[in-house]
């Protein structure tokens, strides 16, 4: 894993994590490869990471993902030159309409369940992102992925809280306060999409 090696020689500290952090790219790897989709939600700068990492699923990171031939016919020169290709992923802290709907409607705390029931399917997987791993919507969303047969990866602090405990991966970075961990957090899901492009893209 030559993305997630470097990752860990760069951020020495991550190395207490480094096995899960592999764990948690062969989970990502799987579900790509099986054409399914992954869903992520987190609360405040974790909402924020939550985008940042969509954002660079859906579009080129660092690996050329200009589309092929065939698709150049289909679509045309034009547009097919404006495109790239991409992992799918889902945000659920991108619906405002739905999210204030819901809130208003019924309570917000499932907000973030809600959406995966509504858009999850066995075989994607549920990236669950909490500082303290105790964001309530966060677990009440990882009940209902568990039950619709979704792997879930949970990145937290040190402690893990419920959030890593009913995880299947649980990538707890070595911080305890808010600001470190998610300092710690960037450069994990950074590799992994690194990772990612290099087994999809390269």
């Amino acid at each position: 894993m030559k993305r997630i090696d470097e990752l860990c020689s760069r951020y020495t500290q991550l190395e207490t994590c480094q096995q899960s952090i592999v764990d948690a790219y062969q989970v990502l790897e799987q579900c790509f490869s099986n054409k399914h989709k992954m869903l992520i939600c987190g609360n405040g700068g974790s909402a924020a990471d939550a985008d940042h990492w969509s954002g660079e699923l859906l579009k080129s990171f660092c690996a050329d993902r200009s589309l092929d031939e065939e698709w150049q016919e289909k679509l045309g020169r034009d547009l097919a030159g404006k495109l790239q290709h991409a992992l799918p992923c889902i945000p659920l802290t991108q619906f405002s309409a739905l999210n204030t709907a819901y809130a208003n409607d019924v309570d917000p705390q499932y907000i973030f369940a809600q959406l995966c029931w509504g858009l999850g399917q066995a075989g994607d997987v549920l990236v669950g992102i909490s500082t303290s791993g105790n964001a309530q919507n966060v677990c009440l969303t990882v009940q209902v992925a568990k039950a619709k047969d979704m792997p879930v990866i949970a990145l937290t602090g040190q402690g893990g809280g419920q959030l890593a405990e009913n995880a299947d991966v649980a990538i707890r970075v070595p911080e305890q306060e808010t600001y470190k961990v998610q300092e710690l957090h960037l450069p994990i899901y950074h590799a992994l999409c690194m990772q990612l492009e290099d087994k999809f893209f390269n």
